[in-house]
């Protein structure tokens, strides 16, 4: 199935979640609503002809213009396609639905962008630091983060 029918039955059933697509690129991706991630993700799982049964990747991402994105890269084992969705959210507002009951691997993926990142992922069933220590301060990889000079009494390296 190419990107562009995939996009087309995204559209079909969720017409006012499917934000933006660019169907022609390397890696064809389309944007969806953060708050209808599960659902669509649920959608591109069982439906027969779409089958993605496998989530290849799921990283955050700080745009720096105030706003995140979460990125899914999906592929098809039955069917060998592939597509990739993107979510966005904002800073002040860093939530996207959680896809772990969807694919399993999800899990750590979204724990590792909710630390590092910040984005929150609604319904997830242990989201906690993965990577820093429970009490640390920030997130790191946004582009906005400054480093703290200690932590415990510490001082940090950079």
């Amino acid at each position: 199935m190419t990107a562009e029918e995939i996009y087309n039955n995204l559209r079909a059933k969720f017409t006012e979640a499917i934000l933006e697509a660019k169907l022609d690129a390397l890696q064809p991706w389309i944007l969806v609503a953060p708050n209808k991630t599960k659902e669509i993700a649920a959608f591109l799982h069982d439906e027969a002809m779409l089958r993605f049964d496998f989530l290849m990747c799921l990283s955050g991402i700080d745009y720096n213009d105030g706003k995140l994105g979460v990125v899914y890269h999906l592929s098809s084992m039955e069917h060998k396609h592939k597509i990739v969705l993107k979510a966005y959210c904002t800073k002040e507002n860093p939530h996207v639905q959680s896809v772990s009951s969807i694919w399993g691997t999800a899990n750590w993926h979204e724990r590792e962008a909710f630390d590092l990142y910040g984005v929150v992922f609604d319904e997830h069933p242990d989201l906690r630091r993965i990577l820093l220590p429970y009490d640390w301060e920030g997130h790191p990889l946004r582009k906005d983060y400054k480093v703290p000079e200690f932590y415990n009494g510490m001082k940090v390296p950079y």
